[in-house]
């Protein structure tokens, strides 16, 4: 029977970590985190990482296993569970895998175009310019080297503006050309199931879990890293409101106000992005049975 890997995706704040957890024990199997923040062993409170508890019930991979100054990408955590995955799949025929980060779900289910790694001098440049001059120079810049992907990308993105410059300083080559969005071919099959409900539930759920964070420690968190903000891993709902609240900005009780919103508003953007593959198959985060059941019935019909 060939390989299987079942994909938990969904919304922050929907309940995947317990799901997950009940799925993993009854297959007898592990957990790859695609979560592109728990990652970082700095951040524990903010990302909403299992606890201690939870990471000794189930094997778990991809938690905690980097550091705020590491620079990780995408394309690394392909190669890095596709590696991984051909050792689990020796030991077990269903791995899961469960996040909500749609990069690094669509870079184990599809793949990612093969960039070059980018000039270390190339980025700082890049940087100092972008702290100089602003954003709005690095528009004009992508605009003129690929007006293709400038009509395409956010261009409040700053993290994005700066990667497709980087790429297009390095190979002389709009971003545009070189982004083929390949669909490679897995050893494995895939079963991909989505969590959701009716949008009220899920934002009092959202709303519940940062009034947890921040009875959890996120302040103490937060302030301990304040003073690496400018890390890209830092650019993160939950931290960036912190730091406003530490700069005078905001009083304590806006910030996390803000929190919840940023934090549901990132909630619209994955469900917007996982909505449009058919592939998934949904469910109400309560309907374990129903999940499991279906999980079986498509290893058993593969």
């Amino acid at each position: 029977m060939k390989k299987k890997l079942v994909v938990l995706l969904g919304p922050t704040g929907i309940g995947k970590t317990s799901t997950s957890l009940r799925l993993a024990q009854s297959f007898g199997t592990s957990i790859i985190s695609a979560d592109s923040r728990q990652v970082f062993k700095e951040m524990k409170i903010g990302t909403a990482s299992p606890d201690d508890e939870q990471l000794k019930a189930v094997p778990h991979y991809f938690i905690a296993n980097k550091s705020i100054f590491d620079r990780y990408s995408s394309g690394q955590y392909e190669l890095d569970v596709i590696d991984l995955l051909q050792e689990l799949h020796k030991k077990n025929d269903v791995v899961l895998l469960v996040g909500g980060s749609m990069l690094y779900v669509d870079a184990v289910c599809k793949g990612i175009d093969d960039l070059p790694t980018v000039d270390e001098n190339v980025r700082r440049d890049l940087l100092q310019v972008y702290e100089e001059r602003g954003i709005e120079y690095l528009r004009s810049q992508l605009k003129l080297l690929d007006p293709d992907y400038y009509n395409q990308v956010d261009l409040r993105n700053a993290k994005r503006i700066l990667h497709a410059l980087e790429i297009c300083y390095m190979t002389q080559k709009p971003y545009s050309s070189l982004r083929t969005n390949p669909q490679k071919r897995r050893p494995f099959d895939i079963i991909k199931i989505g969590l959701n409900c009716e949008r009220g539930e899920l934002y009092n759920r959202i709303n519940d879990r940062v009034d947890l964070m921040i009875q959890m420690g996120l302040e103490d968190e937060a302030k301990s890293l304040y003073q690496h903000r400018n890390l890209n891993a830092l650019n993160t709902v939950g931290y960036k409101e912190m730091f406003k609240y530490f700069d005078g900005e905001w009083d304590l009780d806006f910030a996390v106000e803000m929190i919840k919103q940023n934090t549901r508003r990132y909630a619209k953007k994955q469900l917007s992005w996982f909505m449009k593959d058919e592939k998934v198959k949904w469910f109400h985060p309560g309907d374990f049975e129903l999940i499991q059941n279906y999980i079986r019935e498509q290893i058993d019909n593969a």
